[in-house]
């Protein structure tokens, strides 16, 4: 019996948000795994490292720094991966933000800001991928949701919404690209404590909420995220499409 691994060997992966917490972990661990990497992130210097860190693995990778957000951005992003990696096997849209506000605050440009983010680049580089897949008549996308797609959180109905939306989008492309033999999936962590959430766990009160809601009474790591992320990227989860992956230590079954 063949020994059971989860390997991404020779495949080509975009991810965006690349250099965010989750984002690196998920790049470290898939170039762990095998995969072609072709990060992607809007901050060259951070790039920069993470491809210096790259190398000393020995990771095979190229890096481009862009804000999908642009119009023309998401095609352009993917040209790049097919030009400088000759193919692309997996796509994951990490790229996302999240800003706390009362809902009476929410102003237009941070709502936009957010939609703009999470839900419109991530559909449009989704589609510049797609298309290749369906020629392809194979590929995988994985998109960052978030439990708050499915549960009501405090001062995040923008974020929450938005995620809601990820978790829409994804069963719909997921439905209309199977025939194609694309899988398209979710992952949807709880809380994690990366540079993004930091600031808003240094309330003790939110903190303490945090935790109390969460049955397994601690957060997720980053490379739980990963590894969830992972599976679903391999050959192993071929025939699960249109599913959101909950990593979230009970949060949602209460």
């Amino acid at each position: 019996m063949k020994k059971p691994e989860l390997s991404l060997y020779n495949k080509v992966a975009l991810i965006t948000g690349a250099a965010g917490g989750i984002g690196e972990a998920i790049v470290n661990l898939f170039g762990a795994a095998g995969a072609r990497l072709f990060i992607n992130g809007t901050q060259e210097e951070k790039l920069k490292a993470l491809s210096d860190r790259l190398t000393v693995k020995g990771v095979e990778h190229s890096y481009k720094a862009i804000d999908i957000t642009a119009p023309g951005a998401p095609q352009s992003l993917v040209d790049a991966v097919i030009d400088k990696m000759g193919t692309l096997d997996i796509l994951v849209n990490c790229a996302g933000i999240n800003r706390p506000e009362r809902s009476e605050d929410v102003t237009e440009k941070n709502w936009d800001d957010i939609y703009n983010i999470n839900v419109r680049a991530l559909f449009f580089v989704s589609q510049a991928a797609g298309r290749l897949m369906i020629e392809k008549r194979q590929g995988k996308i994985i998109n960052m949701s978030s439990q708050a797609g499915g549960v009501a959180l405090p001062l995040r109905a923008a974020y929450c919404s938005s995620k809601g939306a990820v978790d829409q989008i994804t069963r719909t492309l997921a439905y209309e690209w199977a025939e194609y033999n694309v899988q398209v999936n979710a992952v949807a962590p709880t809380f994690v404590e990366t540079p993004l959430t930091r600031g808003m766990l240094e309330d003790e009160a939110f903190r303490s909420f945090v935790i109390g809601s969460i049955p397994a009474g601690r957060m997720a790591t980053p490379e739980e995220v990963a590894y969830a992320t992972l599976f679903l990227a391999t050959d192993v989860a071929n025939i699960i499409t249109g599913h959101i992956l909950l990593v979230d230590g009970g949060w949602t079954i209460k």
